[in-house]
């Protein structure tokens, strides 16, 4: 039980970590690899696409706008849909077996 506890705590953590957000300057949607935490104060995801240069970075929401795609979740400026984090789907399990 004690195990579960440390678990569900270990999560935790993780998921109150920041938010992630792609960065890159790049011409090739599927090329932006790399993504960071976001430091306080930018607390959405962006993804802008200008003269054939797609360009991903952390900004804060008052910059966000029409001509910027924004969002507010874990890697969500991707051009590639992502699915549920690995950190749901451990809290999921581990909630099941303290009810099963």
């Amino acid at each position: 039980m004690q195990l579960y506890g440390v678990l569900i705590l270990f999560l935790s953590f993780f998921a109150a970590s920041g938010l992630r957000c792609y960065i890159c300057v790049t011409s090739d949607p599927s090329g932006c690899t790399n993504y960071l935490t976001c430091p306080d104060g930018l607390d959405r995801c962006a993804s802008v696409t200008m003269d054939g240069l797609i360009t991903k970075s952390c900004v804060p929401s008052a910059a966000c706008s029409s001509s910027m795609n924004c969002c507010d979740k874990d890697l969500c400026n991707s051009a590639i849909p992502t699915g549920p984090g690995v950190t749901l789907l451990l809290l999921s399990s581990a909630l099941m077996m303290l009810f099963i």
